[in-house]
């Protein structure tokens, strides 16, 4: 783990470092089942960033201001946010083009945040398809 990102995670409560790491896996685990190489960790706006060179980068946090919560953030001149919107609009809440908004006392909703994060790593490929090429729940 990166020292900057190892220091902001060890500030955070224990329940937020829980899930923050949870999340910081599954980017892991998925540009390693996708082989989309390295994955650039690092300190971002003073939020844990992640990036690989096929995609969008995206970063986590919690702020004191919101305890409850924990966040997703995104590029915001993407599509990213509103493609994640259709999918999951009745599944994930979000704050404006930028966030995914996650309950600390809620289950993560492993599935529909998977697919945010697999969609962003690969952005750079998927940016011209209709929903990114994701297929829509129906």
């Amino acid at each position: 783990m990166n020292k900057a990102v190892k220091k902001h995670f060890d500030e955070c409560p224990d329940n937020v470092r829980v899930r923050l790491a949870e999340v910081r896996s599954l980017v892991f685990q998925i540009a390693s089942e996708l082989d989309l190489g390295e994955v650039d960790e690092t300190l971002k706006w003073d939020e844990p960033s992640y990036s690989v060179k096929t995609g969008s980068p995206l970063r986590m946090d919690w702020k004191s201001k919101s305890p409850s919560n924990y966040y997703l953030f995104f590029n915001c001149q993407t599509k990213l946010v509103d493609t994640f919107r259709e999918l999951y609009g009745e599944e994930l809440e979000f704050e404006w083009n930028r966030a995914v908004v996650l309950n600390l006392s809620t289950p993560l909703p492993e599935i529909a945040i998977k697919s945010c994060i697999e969609l962003a790593l690969t952005y750079k490929k998927r940016k011209n398809l209709p929903l990114l090429g994701a297929r829509k729940n129906t």
